[in-house]
């Protein structure tokens, strides 16, 4: 058995705190739900950040993410008290298991080095890392209507792209290329990481490349937006704040050029809560945020038809 990587406790409060420590917009989102739905997203956050450090700090991640996957499936005892609490979150809100092993088949891939190719391969590595967690939140949060689901696949998918685009040079020292080739040219993580630091022939490639990964995240948050209305009235707020302030995580990349790329960009305080008044502004009187009105564009799960979930009308 090799050990996980565990929080101090899978107890609600212990979740919480890793949600404050780790995912400080979602946390700030959160206080938009109710308890037991905040609760809930706080698990399966704990639950999620466990997957990801075991992927990063695990001599044997892949081996590691094995075992979560076979007591997922029930075929090994569940020994970890995060996945256990994680079995009962599926029982508590009649979850689908096949997001979560969709997660651990992202995270598997990332083991030893990465160098995505295509767009169409960076859009299904987004899918399986993050649009997997929309869906799941979909059960948190409480959400029956399967026409959710593919606006939920959306907003995970412009997430991860507005975390690629912010961890450029992280990503690098990881050994990791999320960036298509087709975007970036034949680098290897090891230059990236150089253009990140220093201005090279491949700085100002590398700067186009991570608007470009900006500007498709967009198509997506705006898809997304169109969705909102198929929530519960209160999660479409918090998940809008959620939104609206990692949307805003991108738009500073890009404004700020070359800085971001040795650097981690965040929303201070003043500047999240700003976000959040302006996008609760904007929304809230429009009668699309209230009564769903949207049919999924269909062409952005072209790359991922196949996948749990997603839009299949173009099969």
């Amino acid at each position: 058995m090799i050990a996980l990587v565990e929080p101090a406790s899978a107890a609600p409060e212990a979740a919480r705190t890793v949600l404050k420590r780790h995912g400080r917009t979602f946390h700030f989102a959160s206080h938009a739900l109710g308890r037991v739905e905040a609760d809930r997203a706080a698990r399966l956050y704990a639950f999620c950040r466990m997957l990801d450090d075991t992927a990063d700090a695990q001599a044997d991640a892949c081996g590691a993410l094995l075992q979560i996957e076979e007591m997922i499936h029930g075929t090994r005892q569940a020994v970890s008290p995060t996945v256990s609490d994680f079995l009962r979150l599926v029982e508590e809100t009649a979850m689908p298991v096949e997001p979560a092993l969709g997660l651990i088949a992202g995270l598997r891939s990332d083991q030893g080095l990465v160098a995505l190719q295509t767009v169409d391969e960076l859009l299904h590595y987004s899918y399986q890392v993050a649009g997997t967690v929309g869906l799941m939140m979909c059960a948190v949060l409480n959400c029956r209507d399967g026409n959710a689901h593919p606006f939920a696949i959306d907003l995970g998918i412009a997430m991860q792209l507005t975390n690629i685009a912010r961890d450029v040079g992280e990503d690098a020292r990881l050994g990791r290329r999320y960036l298509p080739q087709s975007w970036t040219g034949p680098a290897l993580p090891e230059e990236i990481l150089a253009a990140s630091t220093e201005v090279t022939p491949l700085t100002s490639r590398l700067l186009a490349a991570r608007d470009s990964a900006v500007t498709l995240a967009e198509s997506y948050y705006v898809s997304a937006f169109a969705g909102l209305a198929f929530l519960p009235s209160r999660a479409r707020v918090a998940i809008l704040i959620a939104a609206c302030v990692y949307r805003q995580i991108g738009q500073q990349a890009k404004r700020n050029g070359r800085l971001s790329l040795a650097r981690r960009e965040v929303v201070n305080g003043p500047r999240k809560l700003g976000v959040a008044l302006n996008a609760l502004a904007m929304w809230l009187p429009r009668p699309d945020f209230h009564f769903p009105s949207h049919m999924h564009d269909a062409s952005l799960h072209a790359p991922i038809r196949h996948c749990f979930g997603a839009n299949k009308a173009l099969r």
